[in-house]
């Protein structure tokens, strides 16, 4: 059995996992409702829109990936153009109206980036959340990648997969010196582009121009013509019948764009990637490139001659270099399985999430493409096993950070003295979990029919992956029900003597005498509880 055999049913498995579901697409709707309100109520606000881009446009989101809306000024029918100035006073008045309002976490302005934002994250599923002034290109930006979309839905699915790869590897972070997801999203098209036979054109065929020169006048008519001169260039790529089809599965894609890129620390010395025509060019015959001063050079096809890779360190090249080479040799070894490959393409957290599911099934349902834009309350699709089994699950059990027992087991140490010792209080670790200042040990909650529906055999509270049996009974033989139920801290965890008797718990935690029906998730001390970092 080669790799391609067993990789391919393994990255299918991530696809179902990280492709947003309905109500993912249904929670950012809501978000952006809830700033419109609080736009309207700013004065100098009065009469702009609230328009999302970035990769929830294009549909290259995850469910876990954070959410980019533009707040279009009002200027009659024309393409307003505000001023770098004028961009920070609104966002100035904009910040002070959400921290008014309440229910965002995070507020946190940034007006000397190249473009202004203003950063927060909302109170549903934690999503990160920029906002930017007149940000037309970057919409513009986001729509041609959403056409692309329509030529072969394997970029998309190579998009999200090489954003989780990424991620694994921390080098999609343009904060700390590596690529962002829009990077990423080049480099698949360069791959596309220049794989044997090609499935994507160089983009100067889809569209000849550079695209933000045409963004003037009026905005709804400057929209329309680069829309239909993209449209009528797609059309004709796609019915070409004398084009060669390339028929590579997504595992064979993937290894071959990680072989592509394994050596790009040594060819961006020389050479940058140019997907408006579609091949490696260089540096020094660029007279739009020059003087070079950037490490690594991803000219933005939409906005030449920006570099969309400009925030590259030297240093993080190197470590970019690492990461595609070390990924394609251990891909290419033989002896891997569905865990080991599990291991090098995804975060744990993700590989947790994973692992709830029975990997590598053959009941995969694929995903139908969109070949229209996908709006924001769309019907409800076919549902894959994967899809369906993590919809029944309840809001806490369904957020990747839940610590299930197999979890627990790997990692026996999560509540050692060790992590007692160096973090006695708790406070810290307590307050990076998404559910801030919650006291979830008393917070009883419910057995639902979602939950029996996963765990349809758990007759007794003592089948709960959180309960603690042996050990706690042996350590305190004569504890009555009490201690067996699952929130019970011990005197390792909680640092206080469990009480002897039940009439004194009773009397300290009156309401344990009808809890012993609920089940809660089990958060002791110590245990970090990850969230995962949005995606661009």
């Amino acid at each position: 059995m080669n790799a391609y055999s067993i990789l391919e049913p393994t990255l299918k498995d991530i696809l179902e996992v990280v492709k947003p579901l309905r109500e993912d697409w249904e929670v950012r709707s809501k978000i952006i409702e809830e700033l419109k309100d609080v736009v309207t109520s700013v004065e100098s606000l009065r009469g702009a829109t609230v328009e999302p881009f970035g990769s929830f446009v294009s549909n290259l989101f995850t469910r876990w990936g954070d959410l980019d809306i533009s707040i279009v000024l009002s200027n009659g029918s024309y393409i307003s153009s505000a001023g770098k100035k004028r961009k920070q006073n609104l966002l100035g008045e904009l910040l002070r109206a959400l921290r008014q309002r309440g229910g965002w976490r995070g507020l946190q302005f940034v007006p000397n980036a190249r473009v202004p934002i203003l950063k927060f994250e909302s109170g549903r599923q934690s999503i990160s959340c920029d906002i930017s002034i007149d940000n037309l290109q970057g919409q513009m930006k986001s729509n041609f990648l959403f056409w692309i979309n329509q030529i072969d839905g394997r970029y998309r699915d190579m998009v999200l997969l090489v954003k989780e790869w990424a991620k694994a590897y921390s080098i999609n972070n343009p904060k700390t010196g590596t690529l962002n997801s829009y990077s990423l999203s080049l480099l698949v098209i360069f791959h596309f582009q220049t794989c044997v036979p090609a499935i994507l054109p160089p983009l100067k065929e889809i569209y000849p121009r550079n695209a933000v020169d045409d963004l003037a006048g009026v905005r709804i008519v400057a929209e329309e013509r680069i829309k239909e001169i993209c449209n009528a260039n797609i059309s004709r790529y796609v019915s070409d019948k004398y084009r060669e089809v390339n028929r590579s599965s997504l595992s064979e894609l993937f290894i071959s764009f990680l072989a592509k890129f394994s050596d790009i620390r040594l060819k961006a010395a020389e050479l940058g990637i140019c997907t408006f025509t579609g091949q490696w060019e260089d540096i020094k015959s660029n007279t739009r490139w020059l003087p070079k001063t950037y490490a690594l050079f991803i000219e933005d096809p939409f906005e030449q001659p920006e570099n969309t890779a400009r925030a590259v360190s030297a240093g993080n090249l190197e470590k970019i270099s690492e990461a595609f080479q070390m990924s394609y040799n251990r891909l290419v070894l033989a002896g891997h399985n569905s865990s080991s490959l599990l291991s090098m393409l995804v975060r744990p957290q993700i590989l947790n999430f994973i692992a709830r599911t029975t990997v590598g099934s053959s009941n995969y349902t694929p995903v139908d493409y969109q070949s229209t834009r996908p709006v924001m309350s769309r019907a409800v699709q076919p549902q894959s096993r994967v899809q369906h089994q993590i919809q029944n699950m309840s809001s806490l059990e369904r957020h990747p950070n839940y610590f299930t027992a197999k979890r627990q087991v790997s990692h026996p140490n999560s509540l050692s003295k060790q992590i007692q010792e160096t973090h006695p209080n708790n406070s810290k670790l307590r307050l990076q979990h998404p559910i801030q200042n919650t006291r979830l040990e008393k917070q009883p909650i419910n057995f639902s029919k979602q939950r029996q529906q996963i765990h349809p055999d758990t007759t007794s509270l003592e089948k709960h992956p959180n309960y603690f049996t042996r050990q706690r009974q042996e350590s305190h033989p004569d504890t009555t029900t009490l201690v067996k139920h699952p929130d019970y801290f011990t005197k390792q965890t909680q640092g206080t003597r469990p009480y002897s008797s039940t009439k004194q718990r009773q009397e300290s935690y009156p309401s344990y005498s009808t809890r012993q029906n609920h089940a809660v998730p089990y958060y002791g001390q110590g245990q970090h509880i990850w969230r995962p970092k949005s995606d661009g």
